[in-house]
């Protein structure tokens, strides 16, 4: 028997009884006791309101005889929530594998007809980096970093972390962990070097070590956040947007990029943003992203290190204003 369809089994016995014991689990399932502990575990996290009696003769009963609701999905709530899991294919997405116990779970709940509308659906429908051979909505080809759930696990507990990455040489940091974001298909930390007390970006990647920071001389969150506004930089490129650019910035844009639309159809917009011209790594990659745009754009503000390189690239002529 499957775990999911057990514990779904365990459930019904522990509804139809006021008391039971571990021993008639395990005797009831023929399952080991540390299987049994599991799976009475995994049901409480469920939601079922069990209290443990401690003694000789004690066991678990249910909270005034309460039981899980049954727990039903209409054809589109079941469409909409298999659609959301084949969208997230191929994404390095964190709880992968809690993602396929969930889609499990999910299908056993639901009819055979239910089902076989879920298999047409995934023949059909493909997203963007799906693999059109191997569609499979339960496939766990496309783990994430093995750091990323690690990294999780602890800024859920603490968000002051002590970090090691390991890229040319062996570093170690001790940040305020401020977003993790995922862009290009790769995942990134944007924290608060709690040594340099500035923004810094590291790349998951290059992640090897991850704990909770012992120093407790440490900044509070309220002094990192007053820091970080003193320190926000000032917006030096400013671009409008046509519908033909804004299709493309909707494809991609940096995380440090945000629209505004300029006319109640979203057909244009504005983007203002800071390029830190110190960092040609940076220029670079805005003089690229500024191409991918394409021409439906005008440059109302750019910083000549960026013009530069647009200008030696493609010898376009860029419309940037004089004010």
């Amino acid at each position: 028997m499957k775990k999911v369809e057990r514990i779904n089994v365990i459930m019904r016995y522990i509804n139809n009884r006021a008391h039971f014991t571990i021993s008639e689990i395990m005797r009831e399932f023929d399952i080991s006791r540390s299987t049994a502990m599991r799976d009475i575990r995994e049901i409480e996290s469920m939601g079922m309101p069990l209290v443990s009696e401690v003694g000789r003769d004690g066991g678990y009963f249910v909270m005034h005889n309460s039981v899980l609701p049954e727990v039903r999905f209409t054809d589109n709530e079941v469409k909409a929530l298999f659609i959301a899991f084949m969208a997230t294919r191929n994404l390095q997405l964190p709880y992968l594998k809690s993602r396929q116990s969930l889609a499990e779970k999910l299908l056993s709940l639901i009819s055979e007809q239910q089902q076989d509308t879920l298999v047409l659906l995934n023949q059909i429908l493909l997203f963007e980096g799906t693999n059109p051979h191997n569609p499979d909505i339960l496939d766990l080809s496309d783990l994430p970093h093995p750091m990323l759930d690690k990294l999780i696990q602890t800024f859920l507990l603490d968000r002051y972390l002590l970090i090691t990455i390991e890229e040319k040489a062996k570093e170690t940091h001790p940040i305020y962990l401020l977003q993790l974001y995922r862009e290009k298909s790769h995942w990134h930390i944007e924290g608060f070097n709690l040594d340099d007390e500035k923004k810094q970006i590291f790349s998951v990647d290059h992640l090897t070590g991850v704990v909770p920071y012992p120093n407790r001389k440490r900044k509070s969150e309220q002094e990192i956040l007053d820091k970080l506004k003193k320190q926000e930089e000032v917006i030096n490129l400013v671009i409008e947007l046509g519908p033909g650019a804004i299709a493309q910035f909707k494809k991609y844009h940096p995380k440090n990029v945000s629209l505004s639309y300029t006319n109640p159809y979203h057909s244009t917009g504005v983007l203002k943003t800071f390029i830190d011209v110190t960092k040609r790594e940076e220029v670079k990659e805005m003089a690229n992203w500024i191409m991918f745009l394409g021409e439906d754009i005008s440059i109302k503000a750019v910083p000549e290190e960026v013009l530069d390189v647009l200008q030696g690239r493609s010898g376009l002529f860029l419309n940037k204003s004089d004010e």
